[in-house]
């Protein structure tokens, strides 16, 4: 059985979850029908599966209003894995590191 950090690394291993994830945190509590519309190149059907997943990972909760489900983002987990692996590499070392690249690119 595949635990809950593996499920939340698994679904946002995809670059069209991480783009529906980024749509419900632009603006949460949105429908099936305008998740489609803001992800074109993606079937209703493919919506739907990724929808899935990122429930099973906890990533969405679901509410239903009337004959329509909204979703919205469920940032907790994420914000988990982040505690957990940003603390264990020193947040400070690796924002001078980032600081120390960025300017070598700039040279």
């Amino acid at each position: 059985m595949v635990g809950g950090v593996e499920l939340v690394f698994k679904a946002l291993a995809d670059e069209g979850r991480r783009r529906l994830l980024d749509a419900l945190r632009e603006r949460n509590g949105q429908s099936l029908l305008e998740l489609c519309e803001l992800l074109p190149d993606l079937t209703r059907q493919g919506v739907t599966k990724h929808l899935r997943i990122l429930e099973d990972a906890n990533l969405v909760v679901t509410v239903k209003r009337g004959r329509h489900k909204l979703h919205y983002l469920n940032p907790v987990p994420i914000n988990e894995i982040a505690e957990r692996w940003l603390s264990n590499y020193e947040r400070d070392k690796l924002r001078a590191l980032s600081a120390l690249k960025a300017a070598l690119e700039e040279t």
